[in-house]
C-alpha cells in the first residue's frame, strides 16, 4: 500500500481545525456530551453543535444541527434529558436555555430571560436548574425595544465603579451578575439574589437540593479589594445569607461533599500576590472547623491551564470520591496539566492522568466506575477519552478522533525537550521544533517564542503557530522561565516587582543553549511573543543586540500609561509594589520596557489589536513610535475590533493574517 504523501501545515488550516468544549459524562456512563466548534470561512462567522460519543463502541455522531451557537450541555440527573445554551431562536438576542430528549425528539425553548445567562445546573431532583444571571440594562432593553434608538447606538455610558470594562466582553453593563432558579418542567424562573453593587458566582446544589453555595466578594466597594471573596450558603429556594468563614483571598469552583457537610474549592490566602499557588481547601459547612488547604506542603497549583492557540482546556470542578475520602483535581507541572486526587485527611497526592500531555476537564458516572476527560498532546489539539474505573487493571479508551483526518496528513516536525541548568542553578525546561525535512547537516534560522502571562506555562500541547513557523523552514524554540507556573511557588514569585530581571537571564541562557546547537545558525536568531511575552520581546530588544529581528504582540511598554487603563485597572500595581505611579513613578517606571528602547537596534515589528482591552493599543504604539524616531527599521500591524485574545479566539481571516504578517518579517531578516 502507498505510503501517505504528508505536506506542511498552512495558516488557512485554522479553519479545518474543530475545538471541542462542554464535556459531560453520562448519569449511567454510557455516553459524553460535547460542543463542537466551526468556522463558516466564507462569512466568518463561528457556529457550534452538540456531538454524542458512546463509551463502550460506536463512534461518535452529531445531535444538534444547524447554523447556530449551542453550547454548555448539561445532563438531567436521570440522563434522560439535556439541557444546553443556544441563540438558535433568534440570533441577534441572547441564548437561551433549550431542553432536548436524549432517545429522541426537538430542542425546545425553556427560558425567556432577559439576560446572559453564564451557568447551569441541574437540581438533584432534576425539577430545577441554577442559573447565573446578568440581566440586561433597563435602558438597553428600551433602546432595543425603539428602532429608531437601535440604529443610533449607545449615546454614552455613564460609570461609578472601578471595573468597568473587561477584555474578550467589552464595556460592562449596570446589573450584576446574580442568581436564579427555573423550573424545567413550566420555565417559570425565580431571582433568588439581587444587589446593585455585588455580584454571585461559582453556584452549587447541595446533595439534598435544600442548599445552595456561592461565592461573592461583599466588601465595602469589592473593586477596591478584588481578593476578599467569601463562601455564603443559602436555602434553595432564596432566603437569608449565612457566610462560612475561609482565610482571605480568591476563591471559586465550589463542589459539595456526598454527605452535604464540606465544600471543597479552589483557592488562594492573601491579597495581591497573583504569584502563590492555587491550592486546594476544604471547609465544613456548619464553620465547625476551619478551612484546610489540601495541597500546600506539596508546592501544587490546581489548574489546568497550558497556554496554547487551539482551545485551552477546560478548569474542572474539584470533584469527591463517593465516600467522601478523596477529591480529584487539575495541577500544572513541568508542562504537563495533570488529574491527581488527594484524600482529605492528608497524605501524598496521586497522579491518576496526564504526564506528558494536557488533562483538561474531566467527569464521572453517577456510580464513578467511569471517568471521562480531556486529554491533548504535542501533535494532538486534544480528544475525549474513558477510563473504565470498576475493574482490576485500569483501561482507557479514546472516544473522539478529532481533527485527525486533517493532522494524519501534515508533517509536523520533530520536538524535542530538554532541560537545561539556568543562570542561578535553577532548572530550566524548553522544548526545541525542527522544521519538516530536518536536515542536521545544515544551519537553520530561529524563533523564540516566550508566552504571555507571566502566570502559565508552555508545555507538551499542540501549538498551531510554533508549527506553521516551523513549517517555513524555522526551527521555533520556547521554554518556562521564572515567573510562571508549572515549577513551584518560588519559581512563579521570582519575578514578583522584578519584571525582566531573572525571567530575562533565564530567556538568554536558553537562547545560549539552542544557540550551541549545531544545526542553529546563531546570527539569523528571531525572538517573539505576545502579552507578557511581548513585554519580554520589548524588554530584550532594549537590552540585547543579539537577535536580528523581533515581532512584539500586544504588548506591555509602560506601567505608568497603563496603570488605571487595561481592564485590570489599578492591580497591576501589585505585582511592582503595590504603589501607584503618583505614589512611586520610579518603580513602574524601571519595570517598563520603553525606558530602555533608546538602546534598540532590532527591526521590530509591532502587532496589536485595536479593542485590547487588557494590554492597550497606545502600549505598542509608544513602542512603533519610539522605533520610527530612532530609525530603527518597524512596522506597525493594527486588527480592527479584536480583543487581547486575537491569536486564540479572534477572527479567523485576522489570525491568519497575524501569521502571515510575522512571517513576512521574519523572512524579511532571517531567511
Amino acid at each position: 500500500m502507498p505510503t501517505r504523501k504528508l505536506r506542511s501545515i498552512t495558516a488557512e488550516d485554522l479553519y479545518r481545525i474543530n475545538i471541542p468544549s462542554g464535556m459531560r459524562l453520562s448519569p449511567d456512563g454510557q455516553h459524553i456530551v460535547y460542543f463542537l466548534g466551526r468556522v463558516e470561512r466564507k462569512t466568518e462567522k463561528k457556529y457550534a453543535n452538540l456531538w454524542i460519543a458512546p463509551t463502550e463502541s460506536g463512534q461518535p455522531r452529531q445531535f444538534t444541527f444547524g447554523d447556530q451557537g449551542d453550547f454548555s450541555p448539561c445532563w438531567s440527573p436521570d440522563g434522560s434529558q439535556i439541557a444546553f445554551l443556544s441563540n438558535r431562536g433568534d440570533k441577534e438576542k441572547l441564548p437561551q436555555i433549550y431542553l432536548i430528549p436524549f432517545h429522541g425528539g426537538e430542542a425546545h425553548p425553556l427560558s425567556k430571560v432577559d439576560g446572559e445567562i453564564n451557568s447551569l445546573d441541574w437540581s438533584p431532583d432534576g425539577h430545577r436548574l441554577l442559573l447565573s444571571v446578568r440581566k440586561v440594562d433597563t435602558e438597553e432593553l428600551e433602546r432595543q425595544k425603539d428602532e429608531q434608538k437601535k440604529k443610533l447606538g449607545v449615546v454614552s455610558r455613564r460609570y461609578a465603579r472601578l471595573f468597568y470594562k473587561l477584555d474578550g466582553y467589552g464595556y460592562l453593563p449596570q446589573e450584576r451578575q446574580h442568581l436564579w432558579t427555573l423550573d424545567t418542567r413550566t420555565g417559570k424562573v425565580n431571582q433568588l439574589t439581587d444587589h446593585a453593587v455585588y455580584d454571585e458566582y461559582s453556584p452549587a446544589w447541595s446533595p439534598d437540593g435544600k442548599w445552595i453555595a456561592f461565592c461573592s466578594n461583599r466588601s465595602l466597594d469589592p473593586d477596591q479589594t478584588p481578593d476578599r471573596t467569601d463562601i455564603f450558603l443559602m436555602p434553595g429556594t432564596g432566603g437569608e445569607l449565612r457566610k462560612i468563614d475561609t482565610p482571605v483571598g480568591g476563591k471559586g469552583f465550589l463542589s459539595f461533599s456526598p454527605d452535604g457537610k464540606w465544600l471543597a474549592y479552589y483557592g488562594t490566602e492573601g491579597e495581591g500576590q497573583w504569584y502563590k499557588n492555587t491550592s486546594l481547601w476544604i471547609v465544613p459547612v456548619d464553620g465547625s472547623k476551619p478551612a484546610r488547604n489540601l495541597t500546600d506542603a506539596y508546592d501544587l497549583h490546581a489548574e489546568s491551564d497550558t497556554i496554547n492557540d487551539t482551545g485551552q482546556p477546560e478548569q474542572p470542578l474539584p470533584i469527591w470520591s463517593l465516600d467522601g475520602q478523596r477529591i480529584f483535581f487539575p495541577v500544572v507541572l513541568h508542562g504537563s496539566s495533570l488529574l491527581q486526587s488527594i484524600g482529605v485527611d492528608g497524605g501524598k497526592p496521586w497522579v491518576e492522568i496526564g504526564p506528558g500531555g494536557v488533562a483538561g476537564n474531566f467527569s464521572f458516572d453517577k456510580q464513578q466506575r467511569r471517568i471521562a476527560y480531556f486529554y491533548g498532546k504535542l501533535d494532538d489539539p486534544g480528544q475525549y477519552h474513558v477510563r473504565q474505573l470498576d475493574v482490576g487493571q485500569k483501561t482507557d479508551r479514546p472516544l473522539t478522533r478529532l481533527n485527525r483526518d486533517l493532522l494524519d496528513g501534515i508533517d509536523l516536525g520533530q520536538v524535542e525537550e530538554t532541560w537545561i541548568k539556568g543562570p542561578e542553578g535553577n532548572d530550566l525546561q524548553g522544548w526545541i521544533i525542527k522544521p519538516p525535512g530536518f536536515d542536521p547537516a545544515k544551519k537553520y534560522p530561529s524563533i523564540l517564542e516566550i508566552h504571555g502571562g507571566p502566570l502559565t506555562q508552555y508545555g507538551n500541547f499542540f501549538f498551531h503557530e510554533f508549527y506553521f513557523l516551523a513549517a517555513h523552514g524555522y526551527v521555533v524554540h520556547f521554554t518556562n522561565p521564572r515567573g510562571g507556573r508549572g515549577y513551584g511557588q518560588a519559581h512563579a514569585a521570582a519575578i514578583w516587582g522584578r519584571w525582566g530581571t531573572v525571567d530575562y537571564d533565564d530567556l538568554m541562557a536558553w537562547t545560549d543553549h539552542v544557540a550551541s546547537q549545531p544545526f542553529i545558525d546563531p546570527a539569523r536568531m528571531g525572538v517573539t511573543g505576545g502579552s507578557y511575552g511581548g513585554y519580554m520581546t520589548v524588554w530584550i530588544i532594549g537590552h540585547t543586540q543579539r537577535f536580528k529581528a523581533a515581532a512584539a504582540g500586544r504588548c506591555v511598554s509602560n506601567f505608568v500609561s497603563m496603570w488605571g487603563s487595561s481592564d485590570f485597572n489599578w492591580t497591576y500595581q501589585q505585582s511592582i509594589n503595590n504603589k501607584a505611579p503618583f505614589e512611586d513613578v520610579q518603580a513602574h517606571w524601571d519595570c517598563s520596557p520603553i525606558k530602555y528602547i533608546g538602546n534598540a537596534n532590532t527591526p521590530t515589528m509591532v502587532l496589536h489589536n485595536e479593542f485590547d482591552l487588557r494590554c492597550p493599543i497606545e502600549q505598542g504604539e509608544q513602542v512603533f513610535v519610539a522605533l520610527k524616531r530612532l530609525g530603527v527599521d518597524t512596522e506597525m500591524v493594527r486588527f480592527p475590533d479584536e480583543f487581547h485574545g486575537l491569536s486564540r479566539t479572534g477572527r479567523t481571516d485576522r489570525r491568519i493574517a497575524r501569521l502571515n504578517h510575522i512571517l513576512r518579517w521574519f523572512d524579511k531578516y532571517l531567511s
